[in-house]
């Protein structure tokens, strides 16, 4: 049988998605999946990215990662959104690249994709799950089997666990608090939605 195809689609401002994303990744790729990581694109004035040293950094070090297109979507068996809150919802950026995916919707290419969501915030009730709920809403009009952590190991129950989708809590330092946790977290939740998108793949050959 032929591997999981894995789509691994964050924005990042600060760089915490992005590590969330190389995590999911990791994680991925050691349940023996292929995995794509992809930005979405900025809609930011590059003058208001420049002008910011940590938002600079983050672009900077996210230069040679590619922007996901609707091609990458129909490719994946599955997928990892992870995305920063904004007051308790999906991070613009996020949602307009959802808002443009109407053509694979309509014709039936969301049907039965397997997904799951991380997030992060900057503190520990910062609407991380409501970000993570809003999401899943997206999902349910595409028809795709949404896949939570839920509490289906140890690790959810530390720093980052949730029955929703990773969420960590950034400090005002710009660190994230309980890495090893967290990282723990990610992997477990991409390993998860890896091993269902694989059943399903196997009963529809």
């Amino acid at each position: 049988m032929a591997n999981v195809n894995l789509a691994v689609v964050f924005y990042s401002m600060g760089g915490t998605n992005l590590q969330l994303a190389k995590w999911a990744e990791e994680g991925a790729r050691e349940a023996g999946a292929e995995v794509r990581v992809l930005k979405v694109e900025e809609l930011a004035p590059e003058s208001v990215v420049q002008g910011n040293e940590v938002w600079k950094k983050t672009t900077d070090a996210m230069k040679d990662i590619p922007v996901v297109s609707s091609d990458d979507l129909e490719w994946a068996d599955a997928i990892i959104f992870s995305t920063p809150t904004r007051f308790g919802n999906v991070a613009s950026q996020m949602k307009q690249f959802l808002d443009t995916q109407g053509g694979l919707w309509a014709t039936g290419k969301t049907v039965n994709k397997v997904v799951s969501a991380m997030t992060s915030a900057q503190n520990p009730h910062g609407g991380q799950e409501a970000t993570i709920l809003a999401l899943y809403t997206s999902m349910m009009h595409w028809g795709a089997i949404i896949v939570p952590p839920g509490y289906t190991d140890p690790v959810l129950f530390g720093a980052g666990g949730n029955p929703y989708g990773t969420s960590v809590t950034v400090g005002e330092d710009g660190k994230m608090k309980d890495m090893p946790q967290a990282e723990a977290a990610v992997k477990h939740q991409a390993k998860r939605t890896v091993s269902v998108a694989e059943m399903i793949k196997k009963s529809n050959q």
